[in-house]
């Protein structure tokens, strides 16, 4: 049972790696993009945050909903990175338990 539950604990890791990534991406764009080293007017800057948006935001919201912003600062991105640690971590654990 183990060498069938084995590759689907990886390829969930794995999608919850490309996944952090993708958040921590938006979290350095959104950063260069408020501090004005990156100009959303640029067609391709545009594209590109509106993609990372469109991955991000409705996970975003959903723990907006929960923990609303508190002034002026909004944690969901940190959030959402300790959950999916957390999630990735039980992966790990599962999976070794497996073998």
């Amino acid at each position: 049972m183990g060498v069938l539950l084995l590759p689907i604990f990886k390829t969930l890791a794995l999608v919850l790696d490309i996944y952090v990534k993708i958040v921590v991406v938006e979290i350095v764009i959104h950063w260069l993009i408020h501090f004005k080293i990156l100009s959303v007017q640029n067609k391709y800057a545009e594209k590109f945050v509106e993609i990372l948006k469109k991955l991000t935001e409705p996970v975003y919201a959903k723990i907006r909903a929960k923990i609303p912003p508190f002034a002026d600062f909004d944690a969901s991105p940190f959030i959402l990175l300790l959950a999916l640690y957390f999630v990735a971590q039980m992966l790990y654990v599962l999976s070794d338990m497996v073998l």
